[in-house]
């Protein structure tokens, strides 16, 4: 069901609720509605000779919304006063091959080359001008021009033109960039929103060892995306709310998706959107008021985190005990201290209580269910549960 079938009412308390057409199933696409296409697995040679118009405008409009991670850029005067050394040092090294084998040479005007006579000979050589003054006459001179003096100067023109076809090729090579990572990406991160909740998202995530080019940036501000691009993170420009955006950031074969935008309304959207491609991603979301959870999870979240009441919450802790709120923001800042984090039982751990392992267990996980420690049920763990322990950081050796 697409996202845009909803229509949206702004109530007088501020809250918005949506009217849906009753189409049972959830995800069921409506009447006349395309399925998304499918993103395959192409090589780079398919990629450039044998792909049809249609994948051909996909990479180009991909090339032109998908931001890739920032490299580093040498400086234009840097990459000419470059390319001018290389030709000078090509220039020295013919010249100083003509002139060490001078005596296969001769000069119409007097018979003799000397250093200057090599130095002019090189550069109408290189130069490819050739005015036929001077010339190779020995056979040790003419293999010389065939085999060092011709690859010199094809490796002249190279470097001359260098700065031009390097102009000319950038598109291509963007574009066989994010064509190799649209086919590579699986089971990757999507992250719509990089803003404050978005970028703590991510801190979070790579401090759990998620590695940096599995997760993609979806942001429909360019400062966000050239943002991210900086932080070595691939961007894709768009509306999260739309399909094509969503899709360019491989969502269909994403295993997760955090969406942290600024309004709960776009959160919905996005929510409704990123269910409707993709069936099995696990989906979080965070709202800014209580009254929107309920409708966020029928949209097809499976976790929602509502910043204000959490904040609230947070402040009131703060204010009643200073020491429990130092403690539950060291819990929730990785790195800090003290680690929050979800682990599966060790095979020693099986049929132990909870309070015998190494570390602290707060819950335990067992078919899906939340069990506090103190349950009687998780008195003896079992193999296929996942544990909720709070360890201390190990100190980088």
């Amino acid at each position: 069901m697409d996202a845009h079938t909803f229509r949206r009412r702004i109530g007088d308390d501020g809250l918005f609720t949506f009217d849906r057409p009753d189409h049972g199933q959830r995800g069921f696409p409506m009447r006349g509605e395309k399925k998304p296409p499918r993103a395959g697995r192409f090589s780079i040679m398919r990629s450039l000779w044998y792909r049809s118009n249609r994948e051909a405008q996909d990479d180009f409009e991909a090339g032109r919304s998908i931001t890739m991670p920032a490299q580093a850029v040498v400086p234009p005067l840097v990459q000419v006063l470059r390319r001018l050394a290389m030709a000078l040092l090509v220039l020295a090294v013919t010249t100083l091959l003509v002139w060490l084998d001078r005596s296969g040479y001769n000069d119409n005007a007097d018979g003799s080359v000397d250093f200057l006579d090599a130095a002019y000979y090189t550069t109408v050589t290189l130069s490819t001008t050739g005015y036929g003054d001077i010339a190779p006459v020995s056979d040790a001179a003419r293999l010389t021009n065939i085999f060092i003096i011709t690859p010199l100067r094809v490796l002249f023109l190279i470097i001359l033109v260098g700065t031009t076809l390097e102009v000319l090729t950038e598109r291509t090579r963007q574009q066989v960039r994010v064509h190799r990572w649209r086919s590579r990406m699986t089971d990757h991160v999507i992250v719509v929103g990089y803003g404050t909740k978005g970028r703590h998202a991510i801190e979070t995530l790579l401090g759990q060892g998620v590695p940096i080019e599995k997760i993609v940036v979806v942001d429909s501000q360019q400062k966000a995306v050239d943002a991210a691009s900086v932080d070595g993170l691939v961007a894709v420009l768009g509306d999260a709310t739309r399909s094509r955006s969503l899709l360019k950031a491989e969502i269909q074969r994403a295993a997760r998706v955090i969406i942290a935008p600024q309004r709960d309304d776009t959160a919905t959207l996005v929510t409704l959107t990123a269910r409707q491609l993709n069936k099995r991603a696990a989906i979080v979301v965070t709202v800014r008021e209580d009254e929107n959870v309920p409708l966020i999870k029928q949209s097809g979240a499976d976790t929602v985190v509502t910043s204000s009441s959490s904040a609230g919450r947070l402040l009131g802790v703060s204010m009643a005990s200073p020491q429990v709120a130092d403690t539950l923001e060291d819990l929730m800042t990785r790195g800090s201290g003290l680690n929050l984090a979800e682990r599966p039982v060790a095979q020693g751990e099986v049929g132990r209580s909870p309070r015998e392992c190494a570390d602290l267990v707060v819950a335990v996980v067992r078919r899906k269910r939340m069990l506090d420690y103190t349950d009687p049920e998780c008195a003896q763990l079992q193999f296929g549960d996942r544990l909720i322990t709070i360890s201390r950081e190990q100190p980088a050796v």
